[in-house]
């Protein structure tokens, strides 16, 4: 949860970086205590004996080995880095990773019947019931046990706003997610902003709907000539919103309305009305439940940009149709992933590569994440995800008494003991009272995680525009470069199907 400054000027976000689930063990895990027990074990033994040669032989071992397990080296631990490396090896030498849908493979199937890869292979996407003149379609996570529904949004953007703008929206986002945590059915959000190169098809098209052809052949070539020029340049932005909620959340009123995928549908439905009057408190013009195609179009442009302008062209060629024509789900996928890269996910014909990103310990504003949606070359697509989950009263409650209580422990231990307190410790302290407070006072308790994604066509050399990436977030961000799992990294940065924020973890988890 965010702390806001007291200090006049644009409102100002810290404690963001709390690491979830630190370990009560002198900030390890009881699996890491344990292994470095171990480690320590025989060094003791042979000290315990005056074998001196022998220890010192041991004790050098256990020191590589706690480096190994406890320093993190890019934000993963070398054995952890270890792991990661031999699964990501099995896959590729079982053949495993290779992906190819059943349509490029010449294999027919149900219309119905998601072909995805990866992570994207645990969904479903049923049909809701009618919801104000259309089918929702739903988003089944069979994985987590999560159901949730994706909007397309219309918002002119907050680049240009002010200041006291700006935090008149953080203050209205921060309502309508205290308030989604109060209702504990849905508990996830998910916000995606990506741009989309314009090929002025949009504007082709209402261009033959309204040409005079009796205008001046001058202005006719000199309107030719702007067109060219500014749509090999241009850019759009879409924006789309995810929302989910447990099985358990949904059971009960889901077995009120009727159970199945229908109750379960409706139970989502009463919550989205009110979901879109919030989004709309925050600027956004227009709030559009996606149906089953237009959530597979929103996955196929994420993997293949260069679908777009069909997909476009498509709709305003039939503008009164009644949601009929479209993508249907089984082809929402990619039709080719190779064997993944350590560092790029490469799909249809493009690269991406993914990152997670890290507020800076000093605090952020809102609106500071827009130099991460600033393309720098024609052709490249840039996407930034924010995923938000909302504790329950209860559980919020419990996570600031054991963090407060921690960091507590921490300080009086080292002050019993003469070891001086850092401004770290100090920190983590009076954060930790100010989340109790703020909790106690009514207020929610939000884990979010930030993936960044940018994409370029597949014979580019996609370092060159990641460390463009990288340089825009220098000095405001830190991004970790999610390698070994750049497929679902892309995943939880570049498509509305809120997935992206892991489980819960506590240190007394194994």
């Amino acid at each position: 949860m965010s702390v806001e400054s007291a200090a006049r000027g644009p409102r100002v976000y810290w404690g963001l970086n709390d690491k979830e689930g630190m370990g009560w063990i002198a900030g390890m895990t009881p699996a890491q205590a344990f292994l470095i027990i171990a480690a320590c074990a025989p060094a003791i033994l042979a000290m315990s004996r005056n074998q001196w040669s022998q220890t010192l032989g041991w004790g050098a071992f256990a020191a590589l080995l706690a480096f190994l397990i406890l320093v993190p080296i890019h934000g993963r631990p070398a054995f952890r880095w270890l792991a990661d490396l031999v699964v990501f090896q099995t896959g590729v030498l079982m053949r495993w990773s290779p992906w190819q849908s059943r349509a490029a493979a010449g294999l027919a199937g149900p219309r119905t019947e998601p072909d995805l890869p990866g992570v994207l292979s645990r969904m479903q996407f049923p049909d809701g019931p009618e919801f104000h003149g259309s089918r929702i379609c739903l988003l089944h996570d069979t994985a987590e046990g999560r159901w949730g529904a994706t909007a397309k949004l219309t918002h002119s953007g907050v680049g240009m706003l002010a200041d006291d703008e700006c935090e008149r929206l953080a203050a209205r986002l921060g309502s309508m997610l205290v308030g989604l945590g109060h209702r504990e059915v849905i508990d996830r959000i998910s916000l995606l902003v990506r741009t989309v190169p314009d090929d002025g098809t949009e504007y082709a098209v209402w261009r033959e709907r309204h040409q005079r052809p009796d205008a001046p052949p001058l202005a006719h070539q000199v309107t030719a000539e702007i067109d060219r020029d500014v749509a090999s340049v241009s850019v759009r932005t879409e924006l789309f919103v995810t929302v989910s909620g447990t099985e358990e959340s949904l059971r009960r009123p889901a077995k009120a309305a009727g159970g199945g995928v229908a109750g379960r549908a409706y139970a989502l439905y009463r919550l989205l009305e009110g979901i879109a009057d919030g989004l709309k408190a925050l600027d956004v013009q227009s709030v559009t439940w996606l149906t089953s195609t237009g959530v597979a179009e929103a996955i196929k442009t994420g993997f293949n940009p260069a679908t777009a302008a069909s997909l476009k062209h498509q709709h305003l060629a039939h503008p009164d149709a009644d949601g009929t024509v479209g993508l249907p789900i089984s082809q929402a996928g990619p039709a080719l992933a190779p064997t993944p890269a350590a560092r790029a996910y490469h799909h249809d014909g493009f690269s991406s590569v993914s990152y997670a990103v890290q507020p800076p310990e000093s605090g952020t504003i809102f609106g500071s994440l827009g130099p991460l949606l600033a393309v720098r070359t024609a052709g490249e697509r840039r996407s930034l995800q924010i995923h938000y989950e909302i504790l329950s009263q209860a559980a919020a409650a419990r996570e600031v008494r054991s963090n407060r209580f921690r960091n507590n422990v921490l300080i009086d231990a080292k002050a019993q003991r003469g070891f001086n307190t850092t401004a770290i410790d100090t920190r983590r302290q009076s954060g930790a009272r100010d989340q109790e407070a703020a909790v106690a006072a009514g207020h929610a308790l939000v884990r979010f995680t930030v993936a960044s994604a940018l994409t370029v066509p597949a014979d580019w050399n996609v370092e060159d525009h990641a460390a463009r990436l990288e340089n825009d977030s220098s000095g405001r961000f830190r991004l970790l470069r999610l390698e070994l799992a750049q497929d679902s990294a892309f995943v939880a940065a570049a498509l509305p199907v809120g997935i992206g924020l892991p489980r819960l973890t506590r240190a007394f988890d194994s």
